[in-house]
């Protein structure tokens, strides 16, 4: 199970993605720069880093070949890992995979962007800011601050409360897409010979378009939620589970 960000943690996939434990050992872990994987200022986090990472797991946990199920930037990590290493992939589910090349990735960027900064969400901000509970409850401003700093993946915004709080790591982050620079996985995607699912939202904020030429280029099943936004396994559970569940059994 690999999860966003970069620099993130497993935690945030839990409880939605234990839907799909039924029948089967899920195996998550903290990627390299982030959560309970921290590392010296000095060390590495780019790409190629979180690959090798991942193929050292592999190895460790005595697998010949891996079933992976990407989220977010996690499913990019999963098209990354199976494009250096196309014979260790037995499956491959992506879940709302962050784009496949950079063009589409700055459509998300200028699109989440102009989300954040709506005049309703900036409204919520300042009267959380001005509501004084950051003096009488930290723990509750710290977890309305979360919120209100995810909303704009959602269609729903009370589902927010659903989401299990997690941080990023900006260092980790930034290190990640900058390792990538101008990328496209396209040409690399449609010579792979992997049996795939593509899960996507149509109103999430990364182009649900994009994941759609994922999944053509992998010739993979493909399945649109609506409405659903950047987090099935919260906003659409059920359907969720039948897809990847399926796929995977």
């Amino acid at each position: 199970m690999l999860h966003g960000g970069p620099g993130a943690s497993h935690d945030y996939l839990r409880p939605g993605f234990d839907l799909l434990a039924t029948g089967r050992t899920l195996i998550y872990y903290d990627q390299r720069g982030g959560g309970q994987s921290p590392v010296p200022s000095g060390t590495p986090v780019g790409w190629r880093e979180q690959v090798a990472d991942l193929d050292a797991l592999r190895e460790a946990w005595g697998l010949e070949q891996l079933t992976i199920c990407g989220y977010s930037w996690g499913g990019l990590l999963a098209m990354l890992y199976a494009t250096e290493h196309p014979e260790r992939v037995a499956r491959l589910a992506l879940v709302s995979p962050a784009p496949a090349w950079r063009a589409a990735r700055q459509e998300f960027e200028a699109t989440f962007s102009a989300r954040n900064m709506s005049p309703a969400l900036q409204a919520e901000r300042a009267a959380l800011r001005d509501s004084g509970l950051r003096e009488r409850d930290p723990d509750a401003y710290q977890r309305r601050l979360f919120e209100l700093s995810v909303v704009p993946y959602f269609v729903d915004p009370t589902l927010v409360r659903k989401l299990t709080a997690f941080r990023i790591i900006a260092r980790t982050q930034q290190e990640v897409w900058a390792s990538l620079g101008d990328y496209d996985l396209r040409p690399r995607l449609a010579e792979l010979d992997v049996p795939a699912l593509v899960l996507h939202g149509k109103e999430d904020v990364i182009p649900a378009w994009a994941a759609e030429e994922a999944a053509r280029l992998l010739r993979a099943e493909w399945h649109l939620l609506s409405p659903c936004g950047h987090c099935p396994h919260v906003e659409q559970p059920e359907a969720f589970r039948e897809a990847v569940a399926g796929f995977l059994t």
